[in-house]
């Protein structure tokens, strides 16, 4: 048996059609799971070589299901990531009509990207959560509900008519996707990457945001992501998950995270990795003091002065 990929499925889910544009993907088994939790825990629990998540979406921003997974429990590490655009249509067994539809379903992620739309043509329709929106078109195959916001492409799966396409309140939005599997050497860097970290301050105290953040920007890295999770310890107690420019091989990356191990309870790498549709020549040069020679170059002169070579 081919080594296996976990994903959020049911079958027809966006997650499935974001992993099937990995090459390797076509060399795995790809099993569906119920939720991001169940995926996740497949790796952590050897049924799975990675499992594939949503992480991010340019609407509301982090998925919040998954990063709390991250966070929590056994470490995993991220290796690759894919961006998809996103735009819904609205699924219902077949016959059924705009004035017909009293419930509909769809993962809650989606709820912000149709808001618009729902309140424009469904005003008085019930809004209820499902587990993805794949699976909140099979709940509509079964009677369930009376319509879902999905991929068009589930419609054949589970045997529902479009009754509306190209639904999206925001233009040209997109869901990030990842690839998640046990912690191991981060893959070599490209030049065009991303690393994510997850950080718990050491105390609560006045100017603490600033001071992680600072950690970055003295060396001139760039942050991508930067969301606030509680950690069930308490109201006001949170832990900050960062997505930066760059991989830790990098001496500006390397040093930023070494800071903040000096200066955080807790420091948990996610990894790094390709970022999606970026290329080299799109990154950004180093800010002027920032780049690994420059680096190497204070460095060794640090080791001269130390010496009696200056």
């Amino acid at each position: 048996m081919p080594a296996s990929y976990a994903y959020l499925g049911p079958e027809g889910t966006f997650t499935e059609v974001a992993l099937r544009t990995l090459p390797e993907a076509a060399t795995r088994q790809l099993i569906p799971y119920v939720s991001v939790q169940s995926a996740l825990d497949a790796v952590r629990g050897g049924e799975a070589e990675a499992a594939f998540v949503p992480i991010e979406n340019s609407v509301e921003g982090g998925i919040t299901t998954t990063l709390d997974e991250l966070v929590a429990g056994a470490p995993l590490m991220i290796y690759r990531e894919v961006l998809l655009s996103i735009t819904f249509a609205l699924l219902v067994r077949p016959g059924t009509k705009l004035a017909d539809i009293k419930t509909v379903s769809a993962h809650p992620a989606a709820q912000p990207q149709v808001r618009n739309w729902l309140k424009a043509n469904l005003p008085d329709a019930l809004w209820e959560s499902a587990a993805s929106n794949a699976d909140a078109a099979r709940l509509v195959q079964e009677g369930r509900y009376d319509a879902a916001f999905a991929g068009e492409f589930a419609a054949a799966r589970y045997g529902l008519t479009a009754l509306e396409t190209g639904i999206h309140d925001a233009e040209n939005a997109q869901t990030r996707f990842v690839l998640v599997g046990r912690p191991a050497r981060p893959a070599a860097p490209t030049g065009a990457d991303k690393t994510s970290v997850v950080l718990w301050q050491s105390d609560d105290h006045p100017g603490g945001l600033r001071d992680l953040l600072g950690e970055f920007a003295t060396r001139g890295v760039n942050l991508m992501l930067l969301q606030s999770r509680p950690t069930g310890a308490g109201i006001g107690n949170y832990c900050f998950c960062i997505d930066a420019e760059g991989h830790i091989s990098d001496r500006r990356m390397a040093e930023a995270l070494m800071g903040l191990k000096r200066i955080c309870r807790e420091v948990r790498f996610l990894g790094s990795y390709p970022r999606a549709e970026v290329s080299v020549a799109d990154v950004a040069a180093p800010l002027p003091g920032t780049s690994d020679r420059e680096f190497v170059a204070a460095s060794d002169w640090v080791a001269r002065c130390q010496d009696g070579r200056f």
